[in-house]
């Protein structure tokens, strides 16, 4: 099967994590300086959100198990712990194409892809181009992502600023759709460009950020399990 494929190409994706992945290691940092990525989205100093970030930060960094990272913090709201971590996975994922983009071209993907069995079409009601499902390259199908989850973490109805302000009734099913589809770009790098950043010496990064990713959305019941059946064999591997 391809997701057999997947682990015998490259058998360390199920072996190799970091112990901390706060930045990508110096060498790919090296290899990403100087180009143009999509700006880092920061929460205001002093906000809810910036202490449930810093709080975040300092779990991940105290070493403690990725599975008990998840959790909610005591005496919080859920629904700010999601919006936190919606916008941390997005810069985190965000950070990880930005490592293998120049081997994500429309000749090399012409079709958003993981493996020969999965194919992902764009749709955008609200854009005149894509009201239906439309096969895309894989670059335009993470740029037009990236750019569909930016105007929704800005978009202050859905992604309250202030905490006296409730999140709309929708929120979950919206942060649903975020994660949903985050997953498919690391589905994406794992069955397409693993080489390429195993080439840069960043597969223990992504396994670190895969792990995070899939205990957070199990955890909190954010993708539905048929979603992630892609990286199914791979994540048993990774997550046991």
């Amino acid at each position: 099967s391809s997701q057999e494929f997947l682990l015998t190409s490259f058998p360390g994706a199920a072996l190799r994590d970091s112990p901390s992945y706060e930045q990508l290691p110096p060498r790919i940092m090296f290899r990403m300086s100087g180009r143009t990525f999509r700006p880092k989205k920061n929460f205001k100093e002093g906000s809810l959100r910036h202490e449930l970030h810093k709080k975040a930060v300092a779990t991940l960094n105290s070493g403690i198990d990725l599975r008990q990272a998840v959790k909610l913090p005591e005496g919080e709201d859920l629904d700010e712990w999601v919006a936190v971590s919606a916008v941390e996975f997005f810069n985190r994922v965000n950070l990880v194409y930005g490592a293998i983009c120049d081997h994500c071209t429309v000749e090399s993907c012409p079709e958003m892809r993981a493996g020969p069995q999965y194919e992902y079409h764009w749709k955008d009601p609200e854009s005149a181009d894509y009201k239906k499902p439309t096969s895309v390259p894989a670059p335009t199908y993470v740029a037009l992502l990236m750019d569909w989850i930016e105007k929704i973490i800005n978009d202050e109805t859905k992604f309250p600023p202030d905490p006296s302000v409730p999140f709309p009734k929708d929120f979950i099913k919206i942060v649903q759709s975020i994660f949903r589809r985050l997953f498919r770009i690391f589905a994406h790098i794992y069955y397409h460009h693993f080489e390429n950043l195993s080439q840069i010496g960043a597969e223990a990064h992504i396994n670190t950020c895969y792990k995070h990713f899939y205990f957070f959305v199990t955890c909190h019941n954010l993708i539905p399990p048929k979603e992630l059946e892609p990286l199914k064999e791979l994540t048993k591997q990774l997550c046991r």
